[in-house]
């Protein structure tokens, strides 16, 4: 089994987790790079050109302004356009109305995806294969990254640690978010470390075990 590093940063005032993947080629991809603050995007990129990484993806779990916020600048840095599903595209698109809701000012404008996701997919980097899962619920094109060989999932905002992600948005749908929780996810073997869009580290058969909401 060839290696993959992992390197977590904890990003904007909502604490996302946006994750580093790189193996043995240094070829490299980014999840949710929600950087806001300068400090933090100066960080992600000293540690991307110290390290001799090769950014070749730049996949986003699903478009709610959190998960989104550096993909200007993941894109203008390194010249890697974001990869997701669209149908969160409004999120990105009135991002600067949607995100004021909260109290927050944001004047860039989200560029366009790359590529559009859907399940089933597979991203390729260095010597690794990422296949998409559709999770939607939490929102409509949600999707989780699972990388088999290594047993690790990134879930977004769908599955955390004893919890789900939240479904009182417009565009949200409880009962198919944990549909596609026990259906898609919880069928992965147990092993499996789940890294999610907030908060701590799980795994498949913790989930399963204690997460009260999936029961």
């Amino acid at each position: 089994m060839m290696n993959l590093e992992l390197k977590v940063f904890v990003v904007n005032p909502i604490q996302v987790n946006c994750y580093l993947l790189w193996d043995e080629s240094k070829e490299a991809v980014i999840i949710d790079c929600g950087a806001w603050f300068p400090q933090e995007r100066e960080a992600i990129k000293d540690f991307i050109v110290d390290n001799g990484l090769v950014l070749k993806h730049h996949l986003n779990t699903h478009l709610h302004f959190d998960h989104i916020f550096g993909n200007a600048f993941i894109e203008e840095t390194f010249g890697v356009k974001a990869e997701a599903n669209d149908a969160d595209w409004p999120w990105a698109e009135n991002i600067g109305e949607r995100i004021a809701r909260f109290g927050i000012q944001y004047d860039e404008k989200v560029p366009p995806l790359g590529r559009v996701l859907n399940d089933g997919d597979e991203i390729t980097f260095g010597n690794q294969t990422i296949k998409a899962i559709a999770v939607p619920g939490h929102s409509p094109g949600s999707l989780a990254y699972h990388i088999p060989e290594h047993k690790v999932l990134f879930s977004g905002d769908a599955l955390f640690r004893g919890s789900i992600g939240r479904t009182d948005f417009a565009d949200s749908n409880h009962r198919e978010l944990l549909m596609c929780i026990r259906d898609r996810l919880l069928t992965l073997p147990d092993d499996t470390k789940v890294y999610p869009g907030h908060e701590m580290e799980t795994t498949i058969g913790l989930e399963k075990m204690y997460n009260m909401y999936i029961q």
